[in-house]
């Protein structure tokens, strides 16, 4: 067991309070959105004080045999707290036989990793998890395209609107919600944008479905006035997840997060397509490319019990995570074939193996060598990750 400290993220979607609570540090007075623990090199923690990237290297045991004959060199999860105190970008990651074209083609192309213009800075593709620990809300996937037009329809928007998304009527699933989307990206009336925000404002106290669609454009609207991704927005699902519970974001998923404060597990990538919502960069054709178009309900991950522990169920090769709430009772670890990540949000834990104790307090954690036993006891809600073998 050694102690792990990462490294902080600021970007502007961030809150300047809740991961300084979370980490016990002073707030800097810039939105912190990122903490990050694992072994990209962007941003390595520290594993006793030594990069973990480095560590891992020099003492392949720590990992174990079966990881690095998957996964080579590179550690392949990558844990975070995150904390949006505004909505994210629209945005997108690659499947992996994207990301090795895609990094190959800007590699060849000589494209600098700091270029605004440079989409993929890795041949990795990007699953995530999002595991809330306030009540947080996120958009994923393309709703129903019928679903969409009979929303659209109930807010009373504007009758310009017809002429944005009216293939929704008529043209099916995927091939309606490309043109729409692409017809979104390049629309110059961002009148037409501010008069559907306002259609909205009248049904904010709506319930289910058309007051979360509403609520979706107004919040959006007070970030991004007038901005054509909030119609993009639109046509996605909204969920919201209460503490504990889950989102798993596939590969080619265009998604956001509106709110709130999570862990996320992710492959330990760095590749981002940006597609509305946005003063970056956006390459239309690679997003286009690579965006998945087929509508998909979405609904919290599946959880089932391992040991003390309860773990997401997802089919994502590069990660497992699970979530524990420690007692007085010492629950074991789950057994994996590979090192782990632990993470304590709230309260205090003990970890035991053998004769060594250590003692993780709100916001510390911890790296678990393959092979080694470990115990828990304690407070705290234990956010562990591991390599998905």
């Amino acid at each position: 067991m050694l102690p792990l400290v990462g490294q902080v993220r600021d970007y502007a979607w961030g809150s300047r309070t809740a991961i300084p609570e979370i980490l016990g540090t002073d707030p800097t007075g810039e939105p912190q959105a990122e903490y990050w623990l694992g072994a990209h090199p962007l941003a390595p923690s520290l594993a006793d004080g030594v990069a973990l990237d480095k560590l891992l290297d020099q003492h392949p045991e720590l990992v174990g045999k079966n990881c690095r004959r998957l996964f080579g060199n590179r550690f392949p999860v990558l844990m975070k707290l995150l904390a949006a105190e505004k909505p994210l970008s629209l945005q997108a990651h690659p499947d992996r036989e994207q990301a090795r074209e895609g990094f190959a083609r800007e590699e060849a192309a000589g494209i600098a990793y700091d270029d605004p213009a440079r989409t993929y800075k890795d041949d990795w593709p990007k699953p995530e998890l999002l595991i809330a620990l306030t009540p947080f809300d996120g958009l994923c996937g393309f709703r129903e395209p019928a679903a969409t037009v009979r929303l659209f329809e109930r807010l009373g928007g504007p009758a310009e609107l017809d002429g944005v998304i009216g293939p929704l009527s008529k043209r099916k699933g995927q091939a309606a919600l490309a043109e729409v989307f692409l017809d979104i990206l390049s629309l110059e009336d961002a009148h037409l944008v501010g008069r559907v925000v306002q259609s909205a404002r009248a049904h904010l106290a709506d319930p289910y479905e058309l007051g979360d669609f509403a609520r979706t454009a107004v919040e959006l609207a007070a970030h991004y006035p007038s901005d054509p991704g909030i119609l993009a927005a639109l046509l996605l699902n909204r969920i919201h997840l209460e503490a504990g519970e889950g989102m798993f974001l596939p590969p080619r998923t265009l998604h956001s997060y509106l709110h709130g404060v999570g862990v996320e597990v992710m492959a330990s990538s760095d590749n981002v397509l940006r597609g509305g919502l946005t003063k970056k960069h956006i390459d239309v054709d690679e997003l286009i490319h690579v965006v998945d178009f087929s509508p998909s309900p979405i609904a919290p991950v599946a959880t089932e019990e391992d040991g003390g522990f309860t773990r997401y169920v997802t089919p994502a090769r590069e990660f497992t995570a699970w979530r524990g709430e420690l007692s007085r009772h010492p629950i074991r670890f789950p057994d994996t074939r590979a090192c782990r990540l632990a993470l304590a949000t709230d309260g205090e834990a003990v970890l035991r193996s053998g004769d060594e104790t250590l003692d993780l307090g709100v916001g510390e954690a911890a790296l678990l060598a393959y092979g080694e036993e470990v115990t828990a006891t304690g407070s705290a809600t234990l956010h562990v990750s591991a390599p998905g073998l």
